[in-house]
């Protein structure tokens, strides 16, 4: 499997090459039956272009698998898939009796660390598929966000912001998958009910609204109220004794009183006006 600069661990790093079960040195291309090999189970990608598949296939009716793809020996001549699951969709649709392929001995965490891997650097899945990986490896495998991170080259944050993804709605989940908002919209939802992330999306979507937009309303639906200004305001007679003060000083006057008296702050800006203060005042 290709390796793309700072996308985790490639395959000799997960699967050091071995011996396989094939005669050779594990690493080395050999012809399968393309009915001896089934789907990697740990696959997180459960969709796949139609349109995508055909134009391989077709491909590889007229130049053959150019890569070749990648399987684990299991029980009974049986091979699960660990990296290539379009090009055996595509090759099955051109009718290929036998695939090129290199035999790793792998685990089931193995599989899915590779399947995701793969997946993240064609950029395949959706953020959904990618968010219910990245839980499986959590859960399953006990794997830590901050090492989960180092395998697939991403953020520990961004891991833990993908999985939270599946706390969303299933219609907000939907959406997200085809598209019809960001993962952004998505984490905004998250604080609200199910039902209240329904009535914000259709608001999202009908009105297209922006990611800040919907956090703002997300905030308005869960109840949270903007933090309100403290009054300011000064009473009447505070302000006709400021009123009075400057009428007689010449200058600006602030009053600040309290229940047990306050302060009187006068302004002056110059040399000159503090002269006059003195005078009025003494």
């Amino acid at each position: 499997m290709p390796k793309r600069s700072g996308l985790g661990k490639g395959l000799d790093a997960l699967i050091p090459a071995g011996k396989s079960t094939s005669g050779g040195d594990a690493g080395g291309v050999t012809q399968l039956a393309i009915d001896s090999i089934q789907r990697n189970p740990r696959q997180p990608r459960e969709k796949f272009d139609v349109e995508e598949l055909e134009n391989l296939a077709a491909s590889i009716r007229e130049h053959g698998v150019i890569q070749p793809l990648i399987v684990s020996p299991g029980k009974g001549g049986v091979f699960t898939l660990i990296a290539g699951e379009r090009r055996l969709q595509a090759s099955r649709k051109a009718g290929l009796k036998t695939v090129p392929v290199v035999i790793r001995h792998a685990t089931d965490q193995q599989l899915l660390e590779l399947a995701l891997i793969e997946n993240i650097q064609r950029a395949d899945l959706n953020a959904i598929e990618e968010a219910e990986a990245y839980q499986h490896l959590a859960k399953e495998f006990k794997m830590s966000h901050e090492t989960i991170a180092a395998r697939v080259g991403k953020n520990r944050s961004t891991i833990a912001n993908t999985i939270r993804l599946l706390e969303a709605s299933a219609a907000v989940k939907q959406a997200l998958v085809n598209g019809r908002i960001t993962e952004g919209h998505a984490r905004a939802m998250l604080t609200l009910s199910a039902k209240a992330q329904e009535v914000l999306l259709n608001q999202v979507v009908n009105l297209d609204l922006s990611v800040r937009q919907t956090e703002v309303l997300a905030r308005k639906y869960s109840g949270q109220k903007p933090a309100s200004k403290k009054k300011t305001g000064k009473s009447a007679d505070v302000n006709d004794v400021e009123r009075r003060l400057r009428s007689s000083l010449g200058t600006k006057v602030a009053l600040k009183h309290g229940r047990k008296g306050g302060t009187v702050t006068i302004y002056y800006y110059s040399d000159e006006e503090l002269d006059s203060l003195l005078e009025k005042l003494t």
